[in-house]
């Protein structure tokens, strides 16, 4: 089930309140649809991954503006990309990198070349610090010798995915500002990445205004050109509430649940990273005479219907303890990622899409969220 206003409301939340320029990360979710309701909402700049990305966003978007931030890029992707699609920010973590962007690009004078660091990812759920990034200690050669590539230099960095804390960020650009201390480079574009939360059972990180209120404050003290550019690269925040997934039950064996979605389809994440996603139950009540507000909830885990054992959610995933085969249940919040990794494993993975208007399970957008910093204890100084 989709809901564009949800993701139009997100967009809409990052373009007005983000203190800079936000850049949808179209690997989260990489639907046409999804592309032109951010579109609508303000979002200009796309943060794409692949030469692939690069074909279906300027497809979708003839105007966008297209930032090819993957590190590791074939030359064959980079010359598409500048000669073919007009792309002419690239990202880097290494000065073979670099030569081969300027090679493919013809040496040209017109790149926005943003130089990754690797920084922690201490306070988010998924760790992207090994991968990608160029240690602080090879960050000033690289940073020189992109500078005299560049017309617009940049450094960018990711926290990780899911990061519940806003000091990542503080800690990030910290690590920013030592790198352009050491290598004495202007730089043109500070850009923070991802890792913008979103709402999970389990998971319930600080209100995104704290996110940008210390990413800002930080920022306007970094030793950067007086015209600089604040970027960041939301991918789920701007998609997670976009997507729920309605599901049946096929079989009940105690506390597993046999459904027809799985870790080969849109619950990859709950399969493989153990992620939790809200769901909760449908049932026509009138039909099945059932009171299903009355029902204690019990933890259940999933099966999904290929035949591999691997295809195995653990969850817990709360639901009524008399939950049986043939019930359905809505698994929300799988805007991000969730779509993006489907397969059709076993011949299975075949949907049907309905657009609803009703509200995603979860929000960080809505205003009726309260703050978890909060305290129900009142202390008496008396």
């Amino acid at each position: 089930m989709n809901r564009p206003h949800a993701a139009a409301r997100a967009a809409r939340f990052f373009v007005e309140k983000f203190p800079g320029k936000s850049l949808y990360a179209v690997k989260a979710n990489p639907s046409p649809d999804l592309l032109r309701i951010l579109w609508d909402a303000g979002v200009t700049h796309y943060d794409v991954a692949s030469v692939v990305e690069v074909r279906l966003v300027r497809e979708t978007l003839p105007d966008a503006t297209l930032c090819f931030m993957h590190p590791v890029k074939s030359a064959g992707a980079i010359r598409e990309a500048y000669h073919s699609h007009g792309v002419r920010v690239f990202s880097l973590d290494s000065l073979e990198e670099l030569e081969k962007i300027k090679d493919a690009c013809d040496n040209a004078e017109d790149l926005t070349l943003c130089v990754r660091l690797r920084v922690s990812s201490e306070y988010s759920e998924l760790s992207l610090a090994s991968k990608f990034g160029c240690d602080l200690t090879q960050a000033a050669e690289l940073l020189q010798a992109t500078r005299q590539a560049a017309d617009s230099l940049g450094v960018c960095f990711h926290v990780g995915s899911q990061s519940m804390s806003p000091h990542a960020y503080v800690q990030a650009l910290e690590r920013v500002r030592a790198a352009i201390v050491d290598a004495s480079v202007l730089v043109d574009i500070i850009d923070v990445g991802g890792g913008f939360p979103s709402i999970y059972p389990g998971m319930e990180p600080p209100p995104l205004e704290d996110y940008f209120g210390v990413i800002d404050r930080t920022y306007e003290s970094l030793p950067v050109s007086y015209s600089a550019e604040l970027w960041c690269e939301p991918g789920r925040a701007l998609s997670a509430e976009y997507n729920s997934m309605i599901v049946r039950v096929e079989r009940r064996r105690g506390t597993e649940l046999y459904i027809n979605d799985g870790a080969y389809g849109a619950l990859f994440d709950a399969a493989h990273v153990g992620w939790r996603f809200p769901v909760r139950v449908l049932r026509n009540e009138v039909a099945n005479d059932v009171d299903i507000g009355v029902a204690e909830m019990e933890p259940f885990s999933f099966y999904g219907p290929t035949c591999d054992d691997m295809d195995h959610m653990e969850g817990p995933f709360e639901l009524p303890a008399d939950i049986r085969a043939g019930d359905y249940i809505e698994v929300g919040m799988l805007g991000a990622y969730g779509a993006a990794m489907k397969t059709a494993f076993n011949g299975f993975g075949a949907t049907d899409v309905f657009e609803v208007s009703d509200e995603p399970m979860s929000s960080q957008y809505r205003g009726d969220r309260r703050d978890p910093r909060v305290s129900d204890n009142v202390v008496s100084l008396r």
